[in-house]
């Protein structure tokens, strides 16, 4: 079966995450560069990586790369690319996304248009036809520019993979399913600890967490665009794949997840995402504010997600929220706390500086995950049978 090379976008800061993903799943790196993994696969992995990476935005195919400085090159370079491979002669082709960054080429619809001319004068020339229908199935190319290099890729993927399809409504400053899995997989988290997010909104990071702990593939309740290039991959492939993933399963397992808000509207649709999910039954909801949260376990985790205080009015009523945050996590024995915020006062407020800060950008807010570090948990004892 053909190798492809394929790339996999990430939040930055977070790639280490991912390639750890992509090696489990059985593939070989390639690169690593900021915000994104290409690693090498066949028409199989193209499945695999959509269905079972949690931490990236979606899969690209990538077709070519080469050097270019002005818009002759870029067309030459475009037109040399063997497209005919990967598009059929009825195949419906745009350029959904040209980005450029330290390049001479840097008007998107510009690069976009010149793309779009040049893959039309290879596929005439290809195929012998001067009109094309595109009245088949969907092959949307992202175009890169860094540096005056031109990465050109197909996105496998559709809509964005932080899309599940269990997620309705959304609480304030929502974060995404990628995001919140990936900051989870960063931290000693596993399924037999606790996990409480005291300001739960929607309940992502409450739901990703059920997942990995139920081995639930986050793509396999939807589709992907890819799933119709039969030219590329047999449908059966996709079948095999989604199987796979069903017989991964386990949600019979026991856990110990919570998650509270004040807000009885947003419990009630976080409960509702959580049904959607396949986890409601792992995931105890419960309307309560953060000067509630105790707990007679240790070595607990706590996950949140605050308000970020974005509205000056909303701004105000920060310092009393994170001085109840850091008193509720003062009161809880030998916890750990991870928290995602772009308030600058956090640690200030919540009266301890934290152990990691990483700056992460989520969308296009710049916000900080904040790691305070509890003792790890003894080792528990092997008895030996007498």
């Amino acid at each position: 079966m053909k190798k492809f090379e394929l790339m996999a976008p990430c939040h930055f800061g977070l790639e280490a995450v991912l390639k750890k993903e992509i090696y489990d799943l059985g593939y070989e790196i390639l690169q690593v560069e900021d915000g994104r993994i290409t690693f090498e696969g066949d028409a199989e992995a193209i499945c695999r990586g959509n269905i079972f990476l949690r931490t990236t935005e979606r899969v690209l195919l990538k077709v070519g790369k080469f050097h270019a400085e002005t818009f002759e090159e870029l067309f030459q370079g475009i037109k040399g690319l063997p497209w005919e491979f990967y598009i059929p002669a009825n195949g419906k082709f745009w350029v959904t996304k040209a980005s450029s960054v330290k390049s001479k080429l840097f008007s998107s619809k510009d690069i976009q248009s010149i793309v779009k001319k040049a893959m039309v004068e290879r596929m005439k020339q290809e195929y012998d036809m001067d009109w094309f229908p595109e009245d088949g199935p969907s092959y949307p190319v992202r175009v890169f520019l860094y540096k005056d290099e031109v990465t050109v890729t197909l996105d496998t993927s559709g809509v964005s993979l932080h899309k599940r399809g269990y997620r309705y409504l959304c609480g304030k400053a929502p974060l995404t399913e990628t995001l919140a899995a990936a900051l989870i997989l960063l931290t000693p988290w596993k399924a037999d600890r606790i996990f409480v997010d005291p300001m739960c909104g929607s309940g992502t990071f409450l739901i990703e967490a059920a997942m990995i702990a139920a081995n639930i593939a986050p793509g396999m309740k939807r589709r992907f665009l890819s799933e119709t290039w039969e030219n590329l991959i047999e449908k059966d492939l996709w079948k095999e794949c989604f199987k796979e993933a069903r017989n991964m399963v386990n949600t019979d397992i026991s856990v110990d997840i919570q998650g509270y808000d004040i807000d009885g509207d947003i419990i009630k649709a976080a409960r509702d995402n959580a049904k959607r999910a396949g986890v409601e039954h792992l995931i105890h909801f419960q309307q309560r504010g953060i000067s509630d949260l105790h707990h007679p376990k240790k070595y607990g985790f706590i996950f949140t997600n605050p308000p970020y205080g974005e509205r000056l009015e909303e701004k105000k009523a920060l310092p009393d929220l994170y001085q109840q945050i850091g008193q509720a996590y003062r009161g809880l024995d030998s916890w750990s706390m991870y928290m995602i915020t772009s308030y600058e006062e956090t640690e200030r407020y919540i009266g301890r500086k934290a152990d990691k800060n990483r700056k992460i950008y989520n969308g296009m807010l710049k916000t900080y995950f904040y790691q305070f570090l509890g003792p790890k948990p003894p080792k528990k004892k092997n008895r030996g049978i007498a």
